[in-house]
């Protein structure tokens, strides 16, 4: 008779894995955040902060418009096609990433449209220069088309982290060439812009080949023919893309949003200075990000092939290390937040501290909740992640036009900050609930079970 694996031995496994998963994400991320720093420094110091201002709220239009366009499609390859990477059912998986890739290509049309009518008919309300209208436009087309969700899904169900790190590694590194050699050949907005284009679309065409070689068995234009069988396969997920739509949109509000608040409210330069206290605060809070997407995949697994005890252990300590992390980052900001600023962006980027403050508190609750989601989302209750995400978004909202008028830039960071710890609050409360009735379900699914065998 085979032996089964102890519990502990399984459950080290699986927090084995996601960690594994992590640090090569961590190198990865590492090595393009040393790249992201110091092309950072030469946009700012070339650019000054009125056109840094400039481009701040160019890539924060685009990043909202992906955001929304893409649909998060790699969300939904990761929550069905583990299953199907399980059973190794390549069929219904090479459908399931067709109907991603199929989704992404609307979103990238649809993304066009809002793009046109941001910048052609609300460009005003921005405060961009007029004479960079047409560049911003074009910027965001290319990013529409450079979106990488679908791809970027097959390789984290495949469990291929590995091959993710290599391939986003293009970006950093084609971002700091470009700086360096736009910089030495005379630097302007418009030649950042046009290379930050160019080397997403690169990224794009590198993730599609990579899902191909990795799983050529469904990785096919042949599945094309049939993208609507996802439909049959998977059961439930067109309510499940729905959702997480709604949720990537009220994420893209809660993250861009702000920024292009302040553009609005406060004007470009403040814009320029948030723009740079919010990347120095993502950077330094990027672990939120990395152990996302490594928890998303194992716990979707998990929740397919580990029993109900694994998959809660895997939940507690993903959430014990997440809150480790957040207080190190806030810790950070506290003690060398103005001289990080102004290392970077020199003099008159120092005065963004309080800024990076805020962000970096609201990040650090982003960071603790990370393992809420996943959960969620594993268990069918998407639906709650996306009531939190909503909450969140509304304090979020309230909080900015609440503290933006006595304190400007810093008034909507803080606003963000507010956010965050409504997020945090509204999905743990959920998780924990959720949990809380999973393992009723399992105590009386036991019993009946024991009834059963006795009678």
């Amino acid at each position: 008779m085979k032996r089964k694996r102890p519990a502990a031995v399984e459950d080290r496994s699986l927090l084995g894995r996601m960690l594994a998963n992590l640090g090569w994400l961590i190198g990865g991320k590492g090595f393009g955040a040393i790249c992201s720093l110091i092309y950072l420094a030469i946009l700012t110091r070339t650019l000054g902060l009125k056109d840094f201002g400039h481009f701040s709220l160019i890539f924060g239009t685009s990043q909202a418009l992906i955001a929304v366009a893409g649909f998060q499609t790699w969300r939904v390859v990761v929550r069905f096609g583990a299953e199907h990477v399980h059973h190794k059912n390549w069929e219904a998986f090479g459908r399931l990433g067709m109907l991603a890739g199929v989704l992404d290509v609307c979103g990238a049309l649809v993304g066009c449209g809002i793009a046109y009518l941001a910048f052609f008919q609300f460009a005003g309300a921005l405060g961009l220069n007029p004479e960079l209208i047409d560049l911003a436009f074009w910027f965001n087309v290319a990013s529409l088309w450079a979106l990488v969700s679908a791809p970027t899904g097959i390789v984290r169900a495949l469990d291929r982290f590995d091959v993710a790190v290599y391939v986003e590694a293009i970006v950093p590194l084609g971002r700091l060439l470009a700086a360096l050699a736009i910089w030495l050949t005379g630097p302007s907005l418009t030649r950042f812009l046009i290379a930050w284009a160019a080397i997403d679309i690169l990224e794009a065409l590198l993730y599609w080949i990579m899902a191909r070689r990795l799983c050529p068995q469904a990785i096919r234009l042949s599945h094309l023919k049939d993208f609507t069988g996802a439909l049959r396969d998977n059961p439930g997920v067109i309510r499940f893309f729905f959702i997480t739509f709604c949720s990537a949109t009220l994420e893209a509000a809660y993250r861009n949003g702000p920024l292009l608040a302040v553009g609005y409210l406060v004007g470009t330069r403040a814009a320029g200075l948030y723009r740079l206290a919010q990347q120095l605060a993502q950077g330094l809070a990027k672990l939120s990000t990395l152990l996302a997407r490594a928890a998303y995949a194992e716990i979707a697994r998990a929740r397919v092939a580990s029993k109900l005890d694994e998959f809660r252990k895997l939940i507690r300590q993903t959430s014990v290390l997440a809150g480790a992390g957040s207080a190190i980052v806030v810790l950070i900001v506290l003690v060398a937040g103005g001289l990080l600023l102004e290392i970077l962006g020199g003099e008159q980027f120092a005065a963004g501290k309080p800024i990076l403050i805020a962000l970096v508190v609201g990040a650090s609750f982003e960071l603790a909740s990370v393992a809420f989601e996943p959960m969620l989302d594993s268990t069918g209750r998407a639906k709650l992640s996306l009531t939190a995400r909503a909450l969140a978004v509304a304090a979020t909202a309230a909080g900015v036009f609440a503290f933006a008028t006595s304190g400007g830039a810093e008034g909507v960071a803080w606003g963000v900050a507010l956010g965050g710890a409504v997020h945090y609050l509204a999905m743990g409360g959920m998780a924990w609930l959720v949990l809380r009735s999973l393992v009723r379900a399992d105590r009386r699914e036991s019993e009946m079970v024991q009834r059963g065998g006795n009678a």
